[in-house]
């Protein structure tokens, strides 16, 4: 069945899941808590599967057995896990880990990098702002929510290149760099706003999730 993003003319989307946190607040792993019938990490990956994206790739920490246990339970291919060497630098570590990584389809031309604790988000916004990237090739894209924006953040493939080379600490510094090339779309999904840090958050959301 095809379905709206499957990679096909001018936009081809890479999906890059960052796994490699260390859940420090939640005191376990929180892409292997239950959402739904299967996992964080496993509905994150039903949806994006479901979306038609061109390749999804988890990035991870290369010693992370639950987590390669789960992609393994998942089926997920091993040669579309990235290893992370050095998680303990921070979120933006797995970002360059993800620009780096050789194996990424040729004819992408897009790449979306995730967060892994929004498992919350509606399918219409993460589709919303596909269609949106989809209208703005040239721009780096965001949902915004009351003007501030948000994740994912998809970027045109030589943008995402340059994360790889960039010095600064952050995504955040990197999309302040080039502000010219940053565009938005405001969303009504509260779900924006909210991340999955302690175990209350995580209630939190799941209650949210089986509200709607």
């Amino acid at each position: 069945m095809t379905t709206a993003h499957e990679p096909a003319g001018e936009f081809s989307l890479g999906v890059a899941i960052l796994a490699a946190g260390f859940s420090t607040r939640m005191g376990q792993p929180k892409l292997l808590l239950p959402w739904g019938e299967t996992s964080v990490l496993g509905h994150l990956l039903q949806t994006w599967t479901r979306l038609g994206v061109g390749q999804i790739a988890v990035v991870c920490a290369a010693n992370a057995s639950e987590i390669h246990a789960e992609l393994d339970r998942l089926q997920f291919a091993r040669e579309d896990r990235i290893a992370n060497p050095s998680p303990s630098a921070g979120m933006f570590s797995s970002i360059q880990c993800a620009a780096r990584w050789p194996d990424w389809r040729t004819g992408l031309t897009h790449f979306a990098i995730v967060l892994g604790d929004q498992p919350h988000l509606l399918r219409k916004t993460l589709e919303q702002v596909l269609d949106f990237a989809a209208a703005h090739p040239e721009r780096i894209c965001q949902p915004l929510r009351n003007a501030r924006r948000r994740h994912p953040v998809i970027l045109p493939r030589e943008l995402f290149a340059k994360l790889c080379e960039f010095s600064g600490n952050d995504l955040k510094q990197f999309l302040n760099s080039t502000p010219e090339l940053l565009a938005g779309c405001e969303m009504e999904d509260s779900g924006l706003d909210l991340d999955m840090d302690s175990p209350s958050d995580y209630e939190r959301l799941r209650a949210l999730a089986d509200s709607r």
